[in-house]
């Protein structure tokens, strides 16, 4: 998509790879790319207790859990109701995604590991849902996961299709069983690599762009499973199961053992992150609370200054990008998870200036899943809305240059708006699957009541 002579040349946007460090491959000249994960949404009226703290228990803007009388304070473990401060990481993980798949800039993974943080936050709620009945906890999981994974395949597989995609053509003889992916994504979804007319309305790589975050997904889903037998694995051998992963990344990260196609590409994901996932555990049990923190952040910065060293020598095509460097981002994202969880705080709500973001976080917290799933997809669709600037003359002719040079930076203002309006129209599938009433906006306030409740309010109140 050229914009016409008239104004000035719209500079190609750096959208970074289908997903961050995530399985299967892109084209070249977009590297590998994140994000996350991992906040489910949550039962409205539940029939049973329910964990206020797991993925599917519902957020309310600075407003304290209240722990039921039957609940026994724990003595090691984190304090019953949510933790504000875990709410916060995720938010910043969430907006730290969003600024790397636009600009690109490498640093960010050294900056905000953005995925350790989420499967670590994703591995302290699972544990603390397991004090229930594993299989239920895991059927919960895949309930409130797989319903907005659904509708995201409903909407881009017609648009591949129509572009000129043909699955039994490029996917041979198993074309319908890889499909399948996009209904429980145990393996890798299938795309095409380029899609539709490179005039269009489209990038032809928007495909690769949009169906690349579900790699997270399968490995979420693949974490869920495991997480009762890491869990008890953990209890009973905690330092040998936290350090295995990272042992596993150095075999399977490195090219010493290459295990080949998606197989390769979900054991990767899965040794890298699966420390972090584990130190999730570490701190839901409170044993990371029991190391000494001045010996904790001591041996964090070490695995920290190798994933630096180890980098700085497996250079990959993004340079510094941690995503294409296994290793790296394995110790990396381990050392910087470790250090955040040793100086967690325990809010039940945010303090200071913070309060002021509460219900921007609590509004990302019970949308999670639908922002990490289309936050792709409306990146690539700001370019033609963007491109329209050239369809104006005035504003082609006078701001045609600067705005060249300032595409990136309107693509990021302009993709939140359209991430707002995603979320009112397909953000209530994360309560359906939650089993709780529909919520357009949830961001912790209480909607008003309706004429007829109100009515029903007011005549209640003169009863005596």
């Amino acid at each position: 998509m050229n914009p016409p002579d008239s104004g000035g040349t719209r500079p190609m946007p750096v959208v970074p790879g289908a997903s961050e460090a995530g399985g299967g491959q892109v084209p070249p000249q977009y590297g590998r790319s994140a994000a996350y994960p991992a906040q489910y949404g949550a039962p409205g009226a539940p029939t049973r207790p329910v964990d206020p703290a797991a993925p599917g228990a519902p957020v309310t803007a600075g407003a304290p859990a209240q722990p039921s009388a039957s609940e026994k304070p724990a003595v090691a473990r984190s304090k019953p109701g949510r933790d504000r401060y875990l709410d916060l990481l995720r938010s910043l993980a969430l907006v730290r995604v969003v600024f790397y798949h636009i600009f690109g800039w490498a640093w960010l993974t050294v900056l905000f590991p953005s995925m350790g943080v989420m499967f670590a936050l994703a591995g302290s709620l699972m544990a603390r849902s397991l004090s229930r009945p594993a299989w239920g906890v895991i059927r919960g999981r895949v309930r409130r996961l797989l319903p907005p994974v659904w509708v995201f395949g409903a909407a881009v597989l017609p648009i591949m299709l129509l572009g000129g995609w043909n699955p039994a053509k490029d996917l041979g003889g198993t074309w319908f069983l890889q499909l399948l992916n996009y209904i429980v994504p145990v393996g890798a979804p299938p795309y095409p690599w380029q899609a539709g007319d490179p005039g269009g309305l489209l990038e032809e790589t928007w495909a690769v762009q949009a169906a690349g975050p579900l790699w997270y997904i399968r490995a979420y889903l693949w974490f869920v499973i495991a997480s009762p037998l890491l869990l008890w694995a953990f209890r009973r051998v905690p330092w040998a199961t936290l350090l295995a992963p990272l042992a596993l990344t150095a075999v399977v990260g490195t090219g010493l053992v290459k295990i080949p196609g998606e197989t390769g590409n979900a054991v990767t994901d899965f040794a890298v992150y699966g420390s972090c996932w584990v130190l999730g555990f570490a701190h839901q049990e409170g044993v990371l609370k029991q190391i000494p923190r001045y010996l904790a952040v001591s041996l964090a910065a070490l695995f920290m200054a190798f994933g630096l060293w180890w980098a700085a020598g497996h250079l990959g095509p993004d340079g510094w990008d941690l995503n294409d460097i296994p290793l790296a981002q394995a110790t990396w994202s381990f050392g910087f998870v470790v250090i955040l969880l040793q100086y967690a705080p325990s809010w039940q709500q945010l303090p200071g200036k913070l309060a002021q973001f509460d219900k921007l976080i609590t509004l990302s917290n019970n949308r999670a899943v639908t922002i990490y799933l289309w936050h792709n997809a409306l990146i690539m669709a700001t370019i033609p809305l963007l491109d329209q600037v050239w369809n104006v003359p005035f504003l082609s002719e006078h701001f045609g240059d600067a705005f060249s040079t300032t595409y990136t930076l309107w693509m990021f203002v302009l993709v939140w708006p359209l991430i707002g309006l995603m979320i009112v129209s397909v953000g209530w599938v994360e309560d359906l699957a939650a089993k709780r009433s529909r919520r357009l906006w949830p961001n912790g306030t209480k909607p008003r009541p309706s004429r007829s409740g109100r009515r029903a309010a007011a005549g209640g109140s003169h009863r005596r």
